[in-house]
């Protein structure tokens, strides 16, 4: 029941052996939960949007319908943390209310191909914006390796030194979002007439072609929006997580979608949707409209910072998957030890920066990012099963402040959302999903390899 169940931390340090430290608070976490959603991917994706919607309602309408969805599933992720506040957090609600092979086969999923090759294909990103904006001479996969061990660092020397780093990088993130809205809409010579403009029909009759080109726009919407789960993960270094928790993941997600639809306008206000649809840089081309070229090389820098924004917040919270595995006898062993002075995971820190290391310097991370969406959404709408089962066995014992609004219907919508965009991925890239979802079974064997591991230790 709620309030009996013993964290990994918890026990950790009620034994004497040094534990993880909470010191995250509300303000941290809310950061953490836009620094999981924006990377770089809101800087390009409008353009990707408006080709399969080419009036400024409808490509509206797209990320207005995007935000709907994560803003649901931050809200059931939010009443999931309070019913279950403990490290690794996706990781140990599947764990909790299914059985740990789920759990397993997520963290998994998570190492080979969700952070794995978002990290190498995010550092890769930024060292190219780097190296074009400053010229130095150094390779690209050289740039990113650097930048990937600094930020591995970083975060072994301790959760407030990595909070810090991350706070510090998702607010610069945050002005260059704020300086694109405010030239897009105030600066730039726009193409879309200041007076509301008319919607347009598609060039493909009928519903189903709406339908079908709805559907296509939102994958790219989906996938910028993915990632406010990542805080829960850090739910052992959190200063009172039943609240701190989901209060971080609602007002992150509130203030992304808020965000996300701003640089949408500006974007059809400078460019308009057919010029927007035209381009593959529509950040740069508004900014160019509005500063000339300063403003493009402004943005870069923007979309450099936003990279290593990404990764600085996947290197402070996905370690703690790892960690919670090995805890439960999943992983190996190496990766439940706390550092008894940074009080931190410092071989799951150096595991995640190592693998994304090597996929960086493989320059496999574009074919593993395809294999990402379907694998990763699965999960998702497994986790919001996870509420119904939780709610069922806390009977009596809900937490105050932190139910999900309208449940079971919304939380439903989300399970259905997450099964139509498991289907649409499927539908529309077969051979990448095809390959996650193998990537994901392969897990099954190694699971009970680790289980029959851990069962044979002495005590």
């Amino acid at each position: 029941m709620v309030g009996t169940n013993v964290t990994a931390t918890e026990a950790r340090t009620t034994e004497g052996a040094p534990g993880l430290v909470r010191c995250l608070g509300r303000f941290d976490v809310t950061l953490l939960v836009m620094g999981g959603i924006i990377g770089s991917g809101i800087f390009m994706n409008p353009s990707v949007v408006a080709r399969s919607l080419n009036t400024p309602f409808l490509i509206l309408a797209a990320w207005t319908v995007g935000g709907l969805i994560a803003l649901a599933g931050a809200f059931i992720y939010a009443e999931l943390a309070a019913r279950r506040p403990q490290v690794g957090g996706q990781y140990a609600y599947l764990r909790e209310s299914f059985h740990p092979i789920l759990g397993f086969l997520y963290g998994w999923v998570l190492l080979l191909i969700v952070v794995g090759g978002g990290m190498a294909a995010s550092a890769i990103t930024f060292a190219s914006y780097f190296v074009d904006l400053t010229g130095l001479p150094i390779s690209e996969r050289a740039l990113a390796t650097l930048t990937l061990a600094g930020l591995t660092l970083i975060n072994c020397l301790g959760v407030r030194a990595a909070g810090t780093a991350q706070n510090l990088f998702m607010i610069l993130k945050v002005l260059a979002i704020v300086a694109l809205i405010g030239c897009g809409l105030l600066l730039a010579r726009g193409a879309v007439p200041s007076t509301p403009a008319i919607v347009e029909p598609l060039d493909r009759p009928g519903p189903f072609g709406l339908i079908a080109a709805f559907g296509a726009a939102m994958v790219p919407v989906i996938f910028a929006y993915g990632g406010w789960q990542t805080a829960s993960f850090v739910a052992g270094e959190v200063r009172d997580p039943r609240r701190t928790l989901p209060h971080g993941l609602v007002l992150g997600t509130l203030a992304v979608v808020a965000l996300y639809l701003a640089v949408n306008a500006a974007c059809l206000r400078a460019l308009g949707p057919v010029e927007l649809a035209a381009t593959h840089t529509p950040a740069s081309d508004v900014m160019r409209a509005a500063l000339g070229e300063p403003g493009a090389r402004f943005i870069a820098a923007g979309i450099a910072l936003s990279t290593v924004g990404f990764l600085s917040q996947a290197m402070l919270t996905t370690p703690r998957v790892y960690f919670a595995m090995a805890d439960d006898g999943l992983f190996f062993r190496a990766m439940a030890r706390i550092h008894p002075k940074t009080r931190v995971p410092v071989a799951a820190i150096a595991l995640q920066g190592a693998f994304a290391i090597a996929v960086a310097l493989s320059g496999r991370y574009e074919q593993i990012l395809g294999y990402v969406i379907a694998t990763d959404w699965i999960f998702f709408g497994l986790s919001a099963c996870c509420l119904f089962v939780l709610r069922r066995r806390d009977r009596g014992a809900d937490p105050a402040g932190a139910r999900v609004p309208g449940h079971p219907w919304t939380t439903g919508a989300f399970v259905l959302a997450s099964a139509l965009v498991v289907a649409a991925t499927i539908a529309k890239y077969p051979v990448n999903s095809l390959i996650g979802l193998g990537v994901m079974l392969a897990g099954i064997p190694v699971y009970f390899i680790w289980g029959a591991r851990a069962s044979a230790r002495p005590g």
